[in-house]
């Protein structure tokens, strides 16, 4: 209670008091020392030559409070840690003597020797090991003793193993002491204690990266963690299932991690199909397995997949043409059993409407063989558009390949012209669009019909990075950085809309701003038609020619703070046409979840966000996030640019703003 001046008054009294002959006194003067040098950190110092004599007392209390005392000035003082180095074998000692001493009423719990003191020895060896080799090796036998001579038949010797495990991982220690370490951990997750278990798994979690082999050990038991009751517990058994596959195991993983996926809760079932698709896209056996296992979390869980799951999957089934026959005879028939999972009818539209003759030919080796008609191709897409589970982006895909069919099949044309005809007095914008450029084609435009619609191109790996991953982009090498204005704090909100904060982001500009959310790949309440869905652009295939584009000017970078680095990169396609390219980085050691841009440019300039690659930015720049920003700027105005960025790390939301004034190679 008492105030800093009144410990500075007090410090000297307390120092002498440390050195009393009655132990009571004695305990409680250490104990009065920490909450001193916790209050007034500089007094430390004075504290250190006496809390080391108290180390050679033979009562526990006054031993407590020492250890206690030592604790806090180590972690408080680097130089005082380094002083308090030498007092390892001291330490060593008083522990071995409360490990193999007999029965003592006095302190015995639970038929361990004080464990509350055995506790505190053990934290406070962990803060002197770490990073010295001297330390960490005179302390190795006695963890080993510890770990190996302590009951775990009680939660008394359960709490003095976890404390002996964690020092063990965090010390410079051997080899072997870390696999028993990990066993140790193992032994864990057999109890029938969830709490246990749970402390097990998240000790486990953090280090799988650097003793991957000594837990790939016990990767039955945790696997066997997914099917418990508690929902923490299923949480962090999925978390350290996922860090375990690899390409030795990922047929038995995955095989358990479908399973899982068929009965966890709704909570779980984003993440397990998200880390289902990274684990396949980096240790596919086979480019058929990797396709069967995309289909097979499509069919399980295809409502809780990212948005940038369709163009993946279309990326990798295009790129690999000797799956075309196959693929689409199973989408096929997974479009006839189900159209509810709508990320599943987008990408089986897709695949039907570019390869929609291989389908009718039936002559597939790789599956049953089957008699598909025209009209049974064409009744399947009509059930999609009429459907009322059908999103618009879903209808959107159901039209474009019902179109490209008419240059796939014979007979059915005129069928195909007037469902497209329907479509051209849709209320769906975006529909009634796509349906009166596709009459514009039959009837205008029927000498380019077949050209315009034919088999999409493979897809390669771009410039700006895109892959098959599930949110990993290939590396941008950003070259001559430059210093652009950023971190201005926005102004208030306005309460009409979540993003009307946008709109007065520029501050003194003279026109109102044109907000754009890239959450969901739409901007909110604005009268342009954008298309929808990540897969939307492959919708557009009447886009208007463009002149070929001059090189892009050097990345610049426009913002860097708290490891997170975002460049920009611009190439001008029009005199009044403009692709800005932001490219997103995490040079921290933590991974970067729900990272998302938002920007606002002033109202005369048109503005068009597409899908990102991805909301998850890898630790030490591991991989990459891209956003695609299209600009027209037709009345020629300064532009100019305010950029919202929002992420997630180490479970707190971080929000930043950064306003761009000028764009290199304009």
């Amino acid at each position: 209670m008492g105030s800093a001046e009144m410990c500075r008054d007090l410090a000297p009294e307390i120092d002498r008091l440390l050195r009393a002959s009655n132990s009571y006194i004695k305990k409680k003067a250490a104990l009065c020392a920490v909450h001193i040098v916790r209050k007034v950190h500089e007094l430390g110092e004075l504290f250190a030559p006496a809390a080391r004599s108290l180390l050679t007392e033979k009562n526990h209390g006054v031993l407590h409070g020492a250890v206690v005392l030592i604790t806090e000035l180590c972690e408080r003082n680097p130089e005082a840690l380094e002083r308090f180095r030498k007092t390892v074998p001291d330490l060593v000692q008083i522990m071995k003597g409360l490990v193999i001493s007999g029965y003592s009423p006095e302190h015995d719990v639970a038929g361990i020797s004080d464990p509350f003191l055995q506790v505190r020895i053990l934290r406070l060896l962990r803060i002197l090991g770490r990073h010295s080799e001297t330390a960490s090796d005179a302390m190795n036998d006695l963890l080993a003793q510890v770990a190996t001579n302590t009951d775990s038949t009680k939660t008394v010797g359960n709490a003095v193993l976890y404390e002996t495990v964690l020092t063990v991982l965090d010390i410079k220690s051997e080899s072997g002491l870390r696999v028993l370490a990990v066993n140790i951990l193992g032994r864990f997750l057999l109890n029938n204690d969830r709490n246990i278990r749970y402390i097990a798994m998240m000790s486990l979690q953090k280090i799988v990266g650097t003793d991957h082999n000594a837990v790939q050990r016990h990767r039955g038991t945790i696997v066997d963690c997914l099917k418990d009751h508690d929902a923490s517990v299923k949480r962090r058994a999925l978390e350290l299932s996922l860090a375990l596959v690899s390409a030795s195991n990922i047929r038995s993983m995955m095989k358990e991690l479908l399973l899982f996926l068929s009965s966890c809760p709704p909570e779980l079932r984003a993440q397990t199909a998200s880390g289902i698709f990274n684990a396949a896209e980096r240790y596919a056996p086979s480019q058929r397995w990797h396709i069967d296992t995309i289909l097979h979390v499509l069919t399980t869980a295809g409502g809780d997949v990212r948005d940038e799951t369709v163009p993946n999957l279309i990326q990798l089934i295009t790129n690999t043409s000797e799956l075309h026959c196959y693929t689409v005879h199973k989408l096929y028939r997974a479009l006839l059993t189900d159209i509810s999972q709508q990320p599943l009818v987008q990408v089986a539209c897709w695949c039907i409407g570019e390869y929609g003759d291989l389908l009718l030919k039936g002559e597939c080796q790789e599956t049953e063989p089957a008699q598909v008609t025209e009209d049974d191709v064409l009744d399947s897409l009509e059930t999609v558009l009429q459907s009322h589970m059908s999103a618009p982006a879903t209808r959107g895909f159901a039209l474009t390949a019902t179109m490209k069919l008419s240059t796939r099949i014979t007979d059915n044309v005129d069928r195909i012209r007037s469902i497209v005809s329907i479509y051209g007095s849709c209320i769906d914008v975006e529909l009634q669009q796509r349906a009166v450029e596709y009459n514009a084609l039959f009837k205008k435009y029927d000498h380019m019909r077949a050209a315009v619609l034919e088999r999409m191109p493979v897809i390669e790996k771009n410039s700006l990075g895109q892959t098959n991953g599930e949110s990993a982009v290939e590396a941008i090498k950003a070259v001559q950085p430059a210093t652009v204005k950023q971190g201005e704090p926005p102004l208030p909100l306005q309460p009409a809309n979540q993003v009307c904060d946008l709109l007065d982001l520029l501050g003194g500009s003279e026109e109102p701003l044109q907000p754009s959310s890239v959450q969901s790949g739409t901007a909110s309440g604005l009268p342009i038609n954008n298309s929808s869905t990540a897969g939307g652009d492959l919708l557009d295939l009447l886009g208007g020619f463009e002149p070929t584009p001059a090189a892009p000017a050097p990345a610049v970078t426009v913002y860097e703070k708290d490891g997170v680095n975002l460049t920009l990169l611009c190439e001008k396609h029009s005199d009044s046409g403009l692709t800005v390219t932001l490219t997103a980085s995490n040079s921290n050691d933590s991974d970067i979840s729900s990272f998302t841009l938002q920007a606002a440019v002033p109202k005369s300039v048109q503005l068009h966000m597409k899908a990102p690659s991805g909301d998850f930015l890898p630790a030490r720049g591991a991989a990459k996030v891209t956003q695609m920003v299209v600009l027209n700027n037709p009345n020629k105005v300064n532009l100019k640019m305010r950029v919202r960025i929002s992420y997630t790390s180490q479970g707190s939301a971080c929000q930043d703003t950064v306003q761009i004034d000028s764009f290199p190679g304009l």
